[in-house]
């Protein structure tokens, strides 16, 4: 998943696990965390590209700064700068929406909002 992310934007844990990598990838920085109490194997989010300010094998919490997105992600398939928000079980990719509350998916339609200085249509 792409999430829209400047350079210099915090990157937290999205829940509690170990640093099982923090280091580089083909140029770009990468940040793995194993989910604490997920099964075997552990389920495993991945960040990128991040400069990390956690080391492997370091404990995080469910909201810890893990590093900042890196500016070496520009020119990637995204459009503009962004953070790629991996879950995996294994070798399988899976949903990284799976980790977020209902409360958070639930919230009813999405809705287009007005943007600021640009007028309704006629």
């Amino acid at each position: 998943m792409d999430l829209s992310a400047a350079p210099g934007t915090p990157v937290r844990a999205v829940a509690a696990g170990r640093v099982s990598f923090a280091g580089a990838v083909a140029g770009r920085g990468v940040v793995s965390v194993e989910l604490s109490g997920t099964g075997a194997p552990p389920l495993r989010t991945t960040y990128e590209p991040v400069r990390a300010s956690v080391t492997e094998g370091t404990r995080v919490a469910p909201g810890q700064v893990i590093g900042t997105v890196d500016a070496s992600g520009r020119g990637s398939h995204c459009a503009s700068d962004c953070l790629h928000w991996g879950l995996l079980r294994g070798e399988t990719y899976l949903n990284p929406l799976l980790l977020l509350p209902p409360w958070l998916l639930n919230a009813g339609p999405p809705r287009l909002l007005p943007v600021l200085g640009v007028p309704p249509p006629a």
